[in-house]
């Protein structure tokens, strides 16, 4: 439990910052007590659970024996952590915290005690502030009593400490965790030491001799683009981590059922690849058979165990593409291509690009597919929307055993990068299947085939088949697809399948790629509420876009009446940054208008968000920075001849907390 949100809470911070602006690292050493000289891997229950019944002394021993039952604990997760609501809301006569009676009869230590049994460590959540940060009026928290609750915390046999940062009474952060670090020390237990203060007082600039870990962001969702706005704020923090003191982005929501397995294949990859602390957020008595296999990949987590201790980096990101490396103690590097498109992408980078010595082949192992192949110096991918794929690349060895690298893919014209692929009823669209023999060897006797939705046509412009295709070539296909008149709006699955055999191998290989086709339904008309009308995809910071109402954060339909500088309005949406709509306007519309602010009884100091509008892609609005303070402000943007129309709000670089980002009256003018 981290940084929850409600009108009781005092935290005080002089200015927001971005994290994407930077001084130098500073050279003060980590803390030299052996700890954490790798990320900290384990379970935290908050995100499953919150403060719901279900979270006692049976839940969290379960999980200690899943880990045990599921091989998890083989994997390298040890920590067993518990978050907030395992205490009573007052300290007793002594000043000692007390644990919940219902939720753990035993008290802690039986519960650590059980936790140890199983070979494993145990952790426990406290705040750096008079309270902890649970919406119902909190719990006892850390401040003043620092002291008194590591030796507490030490006689139960506690592991771990995650340290808030609610209520916290203006008491500078540095001071504060600082004392905590002291009071840790004094109990002569080893104890990793988690600052979870959420990046708004740069912990990474000064917490290396404090603490083992750090939050960079505030809190993760269970969606897709919370999660990668989360990356995108510690992925410019590398230079700060390593063995002993690690940036952390948050738990993992990998299993939490708000994302698809592709997302969260990507979203454990990042984290693996940025050398960021693994801890499951979900409940692991509910997840399926999947969800363990992704949890469970010891090829992906002896990336993000390296004992090197290097956070990897983006050495590109490129129209939602990027390339991330990560050198390891071996000399080989990790690399982790990945799409944060809602289109399929083909990406690629070179042994030179990734830092790897001149060769003449390579060895390719891919950590998903399980498979080894070798390359000419070529690392590439066909990634589906939100798909990722990560490697092992090794200069020489061995390669000449292993078959060629083979990139196989299909991709439908877009309007730009990134965007859907739109499909107009009664029109032809042009698809292309691509295949890349990235290897010194050639591949044989090569197919490529398409698949379209029933009542569809697609017809080859090209040849379908080559024979031989040597290394380092490619062979594409150009497919016209027609969609009937009569097709409904909608996402249909447009599917490649391919063949091919090599000289490691005459046994055919045969691979697929899934990709889409989205019909719209039809245009505005006339002047519209936007509210009235189905958008084609929305995401949102925290929780649903909201219709008519401001947003909630958390499910549908928690928000309440749209309200900016006292100005209400009826009609709008509610978003929560970073947040991105888009809607199909066909080339038929004119103007959309609005009134846009922070939502009256969100305001904060922290709020800063930027709203923008886009025809395709080509920006056509910007309101500049717009804070809780800022009077409603008039929006107006030209979006004549926009086929889509993409309505964005960003966070305005300070992170994405209390961004409740109104657009009332929210209007589309079209023919």
């Amino acid at each position: 439990m981290d940084q929850r949100r409600s009108k009781w809470r005092t935290v005080v911070v002089a200015a927001a910052v971005g994290a994407g602006v930077l001084s130098t690292p500073q050279t003060a050493a980590a803390i030299d007590d052996g700890l954490a000289l790798t990320p900290p891997m384990g379970f935290n229950n908050w995100n499953s659970t919150h403060c719901r019944a279900d979270f006692n002394e049976a839940m969290v021993k379960g999980i200690a024996d899943i880990f045990v039952d599921k091989g998890l604990k083989d994997a390298g997760y040890q920590y067993v952590n518990i978050d907030d609501c395992w205490a009573l809301p007052q300290r007793n006569e002594q000043g000692d915290l007390v644990p919940h009676p219902e939720r753990f009869p035993n008290g802690i230590k039986a519960v650590a005690d059980y936790v140890h049994g199983k070979g494993l460590k145990f952790g426990i959540y406290t705040s750096a502030g008079t309270k902890t940060c649970n919406k119902d009026g909190g719990f006892p928290g850390g401040l003043g009593h620092e002291e008194q609750d590591a030796k507490l915390f030490a006689s139960w046999g506690i592991d771990y400490l995650k340290y808030d940062n609610c209520n916290n009474q203006g008491v500078d952060a540095k001071q504060r965790y600082t004392k905590m670090r002291d009071a840790l020390k004094a109990t002569g237990r080893p104890i990793v030491f988690s600052l979870c203060e959420w990046g708004q007082n740069k912990p990474w600039e000064w917490a290396k001799d404090v603490g083992h870990l750090w939050r960079t962001t505030g809190d993760i969702g269970d969606n897709w683009n919370s999660m990668v706005s989360i990356a995108k704020r510690n992925m410019v923090l590398a230079d700060y981590a390593g063995p002993g003191h690690w940036n952390d982005p948050d738990m993992l929501e990998v299993g939490n059922g708000g994302m698809t397995d592709v997302e969260y294949k990507s979203h454990f990859g990042l984290w693996a690849i940025m050398a960021a602390p693994l801890l499951i957020g979900a409940d692991l008595r509910k997840v399926t058979p999947h969800t363990f296999e992704i949890l469970g990949n010891k090829d992906v987590i002896a990336v993000d165990q390296d004992k090197l201790g290097v956070q990897g980096k983006a050495i590109r990101s490129e129209g939602g593409q990027y390339v991330f490396v990560k050198p390891l103690s071996n000399g080989d590097k990790a690399v982790l291509l990945f799409n944060e498109n809602d289109s399929g992408a083909q990406i690629s980078t070179t042994a030179q690009e990734i830092g790897l010595p001149k060769s003449f082949a390579y060895t390719v192992r891919d950590l998903w597919a399980k498979t080894t192949a070798h390359s000419a110096g070529s690392i590439s991918a066909a990634l589906p929307p939100h798909g990722s794929a990560m490697f092992r690349v090794s200069a020489g060895g061995d390669w000449y055993s292993y078959p060629p690298a083979v990139t196989a893919g299909a991709d439908a014209a877009v309007l730009y990068p990134g965007a859907m692929p739109l499909v107009t009823p009664g029109k032809p669209v042009t698809y292309t299947t691509t295949v890349r023999n990235t290897g010194r060897t050639p591949i044989m006797n090569l197919s490529a085939k398409l698949f379209v939705p029933d009542g569809w046509s697609v017809q080859a412009k090209t040849s379908t088949t080559k024979l031989i295709l040597a290394g380092e070539k490619q062979f594409q296909t150009t497919w016209e697809v027609n969609v009937p008149t009569t097709a409904e709006p909608g996402r249909f699955p447009v599917n490649a399948a391919f063949a091919y055999t090599t000289p490691q191998s005459r046994t055919p290989v045969s691979t697929g790629y899934q990709t889409e086709a989205v019909v719209p339904g039809a245009a505005p008309t006339g002047v519209k509420f936007l509210s009235d009308h189905k958008w084609l995809r929305a995401v949102n910071g925290h929780g649903p876009v909201e219709l008519d109402t401001t947003n909630g954060e958390a499910k549908a339909g928690d928000g309440g009446p749209i309200s900016i500088r006292g100005q209400k309005f009826t009609k709008g949406l509610g978003t929560h940054a970073p947040a991105h709509i888009e809607y199909y306007a066909g080339g038929n519309c004119t103007k959309v208008t609005a009134v846009v602010g922070i939502q009256d009884n969100k305001v904060n100091p922290l709020s800063l968000v930027t709203y923008e509008v886009w025809g395709d892609n080509t920006k056509r609005y910007e309101s500049g920075p717009v804070t809780g303070t800022d009077p409603a402000k008039e929006l107006s943007a030209d979006v004549t001849g926009a086929t889509v129309v993409r309505l964005i709000v960003t966070d305005g670089g300070n992170g994405k907390s209390y961004d409740h980002a109104n657009w009332g009256d929210l209007k589309i003018t079209c023919a």
